[in-house]
């Protein structure tokens, strides 16, 4: 189902609200670049800073909250750094070891099984505490599933991909903890993809990831979030916004010149 015009007005709106408040919070770096400058202006310079800290904290900045807000509209409930608990069970942190060091040694990964793995000894053993363990993006179906997304850059360290597969382990682990007959799933999200228009290069996860059940990568992701079609959707409001706004960041960065 397509977004109406009032969901397409308040996606803008939160695009328009986090793009705003980052160029508030935003401050040029003041590293003295004499030969940049008059070669390039130091409006482009400052821009191109601008760029450089917008992509470092794109997820946090741009995605998180448009995720949320296109969530909000098909989940029943949506939150972005929703606090999922602060405790594990001793054993439900073994198991997700076991789970580790055989999928090291070739397993091929089954996220509905290590699930259930871990879903049997989420309360057994002492109960470890934590630091509040926060996600990027908790979103709640009306049959009460529950998933739990970890939002990614588009190119994921391939040297992380472990501690990736642990975190969403854990995260079931400690959401378990609370209720253990939760319906509840734990993603790798990836905004988008890189390398379009060909594939995503999935096989640089293969072996971890239940690539089927644990990955979801731009057109998956956003239309999980918000329905059939919502990533393209998506991309106009971006390019809507960005035409509106231009103006206003060209007079912005004028300041530097």
């Amino acid at each position: 189902m397509p977004l109406t015009k009032e969901q397409i007005k308040l996606i803008e709106s939160t695009i328009k609200d986090s793009l705003r408040k980052k160029f508030r919070g935003y401050k040029p770096e003041t590293s003295h670049m004499p030969f940049h400058y008059r070669l390039l202006g130091r409006d482009r310079m400052a821009l191109f800073s601008f760029i450089h800290s917008l992509n470092t904290t794109f997820g946090t900045s741009i995605f998180e909250p448009v995720a949320e807000t296109l969530a909000s509209l098909n989940f029943e409930f949506a939150q972005k750094q929703y606090v999922v608990g602060d405790a594990i069970s001793e054993q439900a942190h073994s198991e997700i070891q076991h789970i580790m060091n055989e999928l090291s040694r070739g397993k091929t990964p089954n996220k509905v099984e290590e699930i259930e793995r871990i879903r049997k000894v989420c309360n057994k053993g002492t109960m470890n505490k934590l630091k509040t363990v926060k996600v990027d993006l908790f979103v709640q179906s009306t049959d009460e599933t529950a998933h739990l997304l970890d939002l990614k850059t588009a190119k994921p360290n391939i040297s992380n991909f472990k501690d990736f597969k642990r975190t969403l382990l854990e995260w079931i682990a400690i959401f378990l903890a609370k209720d253990p007959n939760a319906k509840v799933n734990s993603y790798i999200a990836i905004p988008y993809n890189p390398y379009e228009p060909k594939p995503y290069e999935r096989w640089t996860l293969k072996g971890m990831l239940d690539l089927d059940n644990e990955l979801k990568v731009a057109e998956e992701l956003w239309d999980f979030l918000g329905n059939e079609g919502a990533y393209e959707e998506l991309l106009n409001c971006f390019e809507r916004v960005g035409i509106e706004l231009r103006p206003e960041i060209d007079a912005y960065f004028s300041k530097f010149k």
